[in-house]
C-alpha cells in the first residue's frame, strides 16, 4: 500500500511538472496549451508509458470541475464593458452559430463517414462548441492582436456556447439510445420544455448567484490573496 502511494505521488508530481513545462513551450511557440496536454496524456497512457485509466465517472467529474474553473476565470477576467459591447454577436454565435455548425458538420459527416443522420448530427454537436481554454490562452497569453470588439466577441462566445452544444449532444444521445423518432410531437414537446426549463433556471441561478457572490465579497473583509479562492469555491 505504501509503495502504491509513493508511486501515485511520483507519477502525479511528474505529470504536474510536465504540464507546467508545457505551458512554457506553449508561451514560447504560441501552440494551444490543450493540444500539449493531450500529447502528454497520450504519451503517458496505454499506448505510451502504459498507465491504464478507464474510469469514465472520475474523468467526467474532473472535467466538469476543470470546465467550471476555466469559465470562472474567463468571466472573472472579462471587463463588464467588453461583455456589453459583445453580448449581442457573441450570444448569436453561441446559439445560432453552434446549431449551424452542427448542421454543416453533420451533413459533411453523413456523406464522408458513412454514418446515419443522427450519428452525423451527434458528431457535429460534439465539435460545434469553441474550446474556451484554447481561445482564452491564445487571446490572453498568445499575444494575438485583434480589434477590441472582435476580441471581446470571441471571449464571450467561447465561454457561453457550451450550454447549447451540451444540450444538443445529450438530446441526440438520448434519441439514438432510445431509437426514437426525432420528429415525434411528444418528443419534440419534451425537448422544448426541457430546454426552456434548464436554460431558464440556469440563467436565473447564474445571475442571482453572481450578484450574491459580489455582495458577499463586498461585505467580507478578506485578504486579497484569498478572494479568488473564496469566490471560486462559491462558484463551484
Amino acid at each position: 500500500m505504501e509503495h502504491a502511494i509513493y508511486l501515485v505521488t511520483l507519477v502525479g508530481t511528474a505529470l504536474v511538472v510536465a504540464a507546467a513545462f508545457s505551458s512554457l513551450i506553449a508561451f514560447r511557440f504560441g501552440a494551444p496549451l490543450l493540444l500539449l496536454f493531450l500529447c502528454i496524456g497520450l504519451a503517458t497512457g496505454v499506448d505510451g508509458l502504459g498507465i491504464e485509466f478507464d474510469n469514465a465517472r472520475l474523468a467526467y467529474f474532473a472535467g466538469s470541475l476543470a470546465l467550471a474553473i476555466i469559465l470562472f476565470d474567463s468571466g472573472f477576467g472579462t471587463p463588464l464593458n467588453a461583455l456589453r459591447q459583445a453580448a449581442g454577436p457573441a450570444l448569436s454565435l453561441a446559439t445560432i452559430g453552434v446549431i449551424l455548425t452542427t448542421g454543416i458538420f453533420g451533413v459533411a459527416a453523413f456523406y464522408l463517414l458513412n454514418l446515419s443522420w443522427l450519428e452525423s448530427a451527434l458528431l457535429g454537436a460534439a465539435v460545434a462548441s469553441t474550446d474556451a481554454a484554447a481561445v482564452f490562452f491564445l487571446l490572453r497569453a498568445g499575444e494575438i492582436h485583434l480589434r477590441e470588439r472582435v476580441r471581446s466577441t470571441l471571449e464571450v462566445e467561447s465561454g457561453t456556447n457550451d450550454p447549447i452544444a451540451i444540450f444538443l449532444t445529450i438530446t441526440l444521445v438520448e434519441i439514438i439510445a432510445a431509437n426514437a423518432n426525432p420528429e415525434a410531437n411528444v418528443l419534440a414537446t419534451n425537448l422544448l420544455l426541457g430546454f426552456l426549463i434548464n436554460m431558464g433556471l440556469g440563467a436565473v441561478i447564474g445571475v442571482l448567484g453572481g450578484l450574491a457572490i459580489v455582495r458577499l465579497v463586498e461585505r467580507l473583509n478578506l485578504d486579497h490573496g484569498l478572494l479568488p479562492i473564496f469566490v471560486l469555491t462559491l462558484s463551484l
